[in-house]
């Protein structure tokens, strides 16, 4: 096909770029329609956020610092929330459809502009979303909640034999799972003793993939199964770490210091010029760990192209399929072009989803040195399950940096309460936390990523709470609790020391 012919066919699918152009939501935190908060801030009332062909403006913004309520546990009875659970198909939007390949061909000429870029965007997974993403702000997916079909939920179908839990086929073939029962029994029972209206943890082994934990519990829809595989929940700040990942390979070291003025409660345009006013510095490391918004949107704006955290996003695996044994939804991201909404997307206020199967395995990406490596259920019929190759995300060195970044959030930043609470204390834990909120219905959500021990990583957990106003955990209490009891049921490995009768032999 020649050029002139290339760019014909990009031209004929114009019309319906420019209609999904104009559909494509906003950045930003809230609307008139639902309010939402991030780690250190929210969008201010009245606040005008720009799109590509429209401008919104956010009628009110509900704020949920990291930190603050994370401390510990607030009192508060339950009060049941709404919501129905989506399968992937429903994932699309407002009519819950899906586009055909060639809206997605429309929607890489929007975003990659030349024949060249349209080529590569199409041609190189998850650059393009495989699906509508859908706007938080008119249309938060968590609003098309349904439940799994028991068919496809093994774990559902699992029985327990000895220490094993194990399915059997309607042909007599048995399965058995890589599950642990005791530790997934510990952390439903917390999520049901707690009363979490939504709450999901997760536990691998990071080095295999191995699933130890696939805990949920609603006290909201109790009959709701399949909450681990749905990317329902806003990424929220969670999605820092794909930020930081891309900043790292942009040049930025941990070390290196933005300074900044305002942003705790809201993230504004004005926020993102350097001032005068700027009188308070954080390396990106300590902005990673007190999740500083406004850092964030600065750095992104600064030294990230839409094409470089769209690429890095890729490579952790949003808008790409996740193998695993049970059907999962892809975790969808949009990553606008425009500035201010591109940067506000670094910081974690766009329109990201992720399932929390996929956020235990973000974490890993750090915990196997920068190698993705796929989740596994079903142990080997023969052998034991060694660590496989992996795909390669970050380098060693770019892993490393990371990790440093993540650990400035248990001892400097957001989740230092948690992680420090008296007989509960995990040492050597890294991770990221996570808030933000719809307004109506009101819905609270609260991440942990993370894993442990930082330089022999045996767990990495992923853990969520969906609250309503009315609450008792959230999220970071919940991913130490899972990070906890996980270790205490993957020990240590024994190391072998040479016996003193052997001392000086060779």
């Amino acid at each position: 096909m020649t050029i002139r012919r290339r760019l014909l066919s990009a031209a004929a699918l114009l019309p319906l770029a420019l209609l999904l152009g104009a559909q494509e939501p906003v950045a930003g935190g809230a609307s008139a329609e639902a309010s939402a908060a991030s780690d250190s801030g929210a969008v201010a009332p009245g606040t005008v956020l720009p799109g590509k062909d429209s401008l919104a403006v956010v009628s009110r913004a509900e704020s949920v610092a990291d930190g603050g309520a994370d401390a510990g546990q607030a009192p508060g009875a339950h009060a049941g929330g709404g919501g129905t659970l989506a399968s992937p198909a429903s994932m699309g939007g407002e009519d819950g459809g899906t586009r055909p390949e060639a809206d997605a061909v429309a929607a890489a000429a929007v975003q990659g502009g030349t024949d060249a870029g349209l080529t590569t965007l199409v041609t190189v997974p998850g650059l393009v979303p495989p699906a509508p993403v859908p706007s938080r702000l008119t249309a938060p997916p968590m609003a098309k909640l349904q439940t799994m079909p028991r068919a496809a939920d093994l774990l559902a179908r699992a029985k327990l034999q000895g220490e094993r839990l194990v399915v059997k086929e309607k042909d007599g073939h048995t399965r058995a799972l890589t599950v642990d029962p005791v530790l997934q029994a510990s952390l439903t029972k917390i999520l049901r003793d707690y009363e979490t209206p939504y709450g999901v943890a997760v536990v691998l082994e990071p080095s295999t993939g191995r699933v130890l934990a696939l805990a949920e519990h609603s006290q909201a829809q109790p009959e709701l199964r399949g909450l681990p595989y749905r990317a329902v929940f806003p990424a929220a700040s969670i999605f820092k770490i794909v930020t930081g990942s891309a900043l790292l390979e942009a040049g930025v070291t941990p070390t290196m210091e933005e300074c900044f003025h305002g942003g705790k409660r809201r993230l504004t345009e004005k926020h993102l010029e350097d001032s005068e006013r700027d009188g308070a510095c954080y390396s990106l490391a300590l902005a990673m760990g007190k999740s500083a918004n406004v850092i964030f949107a600065k750095l992104t704006q600064k030294h990230l192209s839409a094409d470089t955290l769209r690429r890095m996003a890729a490579r952790f695996h949003f808008n790409r399929e996740i193998d695993f044994v049970v059907p999962t939804d892809v975790s969808l991201a949009a990553v606008p072009e425009d500035g201010f909404a591109l940067a506000n997307t670094g910081a974690g206020f766009g329109d990201v989803y992720m399932s929390p199967l996929h956020g235990a395995l973000v974490a890993a990406v750090a915990a196997n040195d920068g190698r993705w490596v796929d989740p596994v259920l079903v142990e080997p019929e023969q052998g034991s399950l060694l660590p496989p190759e992996g795909e390669r995300v970050l380098t060693p060195e770019a892993a490393k940096a990371l990790t440093d970044m993540l650990e400035a959030t248990v001892t400097h930043g957001t989740a230092r309460g948690i992680f420090r609470e008296r007989n509960f204390r995990v040492d050597s834990a890294v991770g990221k936390t996570g808030t933000l909120a719809d307004r109506n219905p009101f819905r609270d959500y609260s991440w942990f990523v993370g894993f442990a021990p930082r330089d022999n990583p045996r767990v990495a957990v992923a853990a969520l709470i969906v609250n309503d106003p009315k609450w008792r955990i959230r999220g970071t209490w919940l991913g130490r609790e899972a990070l906890r009891l996980g270790l205490e049921r993957v020990p240590a490995p024994v190391e072998l020391t040479a016996p003193a009768s052997a001392a000086g032999k060779h």
